[in-house]
């Protein structure tokens, strides 16, 4: 029994997901004739009550097109310091836009309205480059799974507004933190210009990402997803899976989140874990005590069939997800108790 906690990205469509896939109505959705792809990216924007939505290969893809829609080159936007879209997007912000990035020390990848505020650069001062995007991810990677609380979208909204900037959501993980917070995707569908939403991590789909906006901003969306070699033909066998996902797998988050933090309820209670970062979803940061080495210990799970992964600077990452079943479960608190 080999388990892998290493991302929620490992997860393989199930039995059920593949004959939806399988019996999907396709066409050609390079010219916007795919009947699945058109059902998924209406449900989608329904759920978040905005006007439109675009099927995209990848949350990356998503994020770049989103960045590429609302700066110029020169510009700059604004994000935490851990963020997916400056770590782990091979530095398409530059690459793709011509942007740089204001980098913010945020609290578990989290910023705040009043940090945002203080690095607007003024526009009037022609040395720097001009603000014209603030980016949130919601939840956190590297941040191990926080959510936003709505109040604080609240204020960095009215910020962005106040300052003419564009306020764009990477909502890869976006599922977990509706399902934890019992907030209303509709909410962030007001506050933000857009959002990006994967299907390929807590909700089991194989392939793919949607993102939202306003009708103009998805049409102009359209263009940059050619440009990026993001158009594809009959993407509905892929659209099926996401819906299949969205009507059968968000319930099941749930089971998820809770067996992030019975694993970290274990390891707080190990002498050689240094520290264990709270979980509010199903991913869990933890740090080993200095005498003990993180390769070391990534290996001696590897040895009783446990993969995990290091996140740099001595953070340690487990992630549970939909392959990750009880039984499982149980072993790996069975393996880490014996440790």
């Amino acid at each position: 029994m080999q388990i892998n906690l290493v991302s929620d990205t490992v997860t393989k469509p199930s039995y059920e997901m593949l004959q939806y896939m399988f019996n999907a109505d396709v066409g050609d959705d390079v010219y916007k004739e795919d009947p699945s792809v058109i059902e998924l990216e209406e449900r989608v924007a329904a759920v978040f009550g905005m006007e439109a939505a675009l099927f995209f290969p990848s949350g990356t893809m998503a994020n770049q097109t989103a960045i590429k829609l609302h700066t110029q080159p020169g510009e700059q936007l604004i994000a935490d310091k851990y963020s997916h879209i400056f770590h782990f997007e091979a530095g398409g912000v530059s690459f793709n836009s011509g942007v740089s990035c204001c980098l913010l020390e945020g609290n578990r990848g989290m910023i705040t309205a009043e940090q945002i505020e203080g690095a607007i650069n003024k526009p009037d001062f022609y040395h720097s480059p001009l603000t014209s995007l603030v980016c949130l991810e919601n939840t956190t990677n590297i941040g191990g799974g926080a959510c936003y609380e709505m109040e604080e979208l609240e204020k960095i909204k009215a910020v962005c507004e106040a300052n003419n900037l564009k306020l764009h959501l990477d909502g890869a993980r976006i599922w977990n933190a509706l399902v934890a917070k019992r907030q209303n995707p509709k909410d962030f569908g007001r506050i933000f210009d857009t959002i990006s939403v994967c299907f390929s991590k807590g909700l089991g789909a194989p392939v793919g990402s949607v993102l939202l906006g306003d009708k103009k901003t998805i049409q102009r969306a359209l263009r940059i997803r050619k440009v990026l070699g993001g158009a594809m033909r009959q993407s509905g066998y892929l659209a099926a899976g996401a819906i299949y996902a969205l009507e059968n797998n968000i319930k099941l988050l749930t089971e998820d989140h809770r067996r992030a933090k019975e694993l970290a309820n274990i390891l707080k209670k190990k002498s050689w874990v240094a520290s264990v970062e709270p979980v509010e979803t199903n991913i869990l940061i933890f740090s080993l005590v200095p005498e003990y080495n993180d390769e070391t210990f990534i290996e001696k799970l590897k040895q009783k069939n446990i993969s995990i992964s290091s996140v740099g600077n001595r953070k340690l990452r487990m992630v549970t997800h939909l392959d990750y079943r009880e039984v499982m479960h149980t072993y790996v608190i069975e393996s880490l108790s014996k440790l």
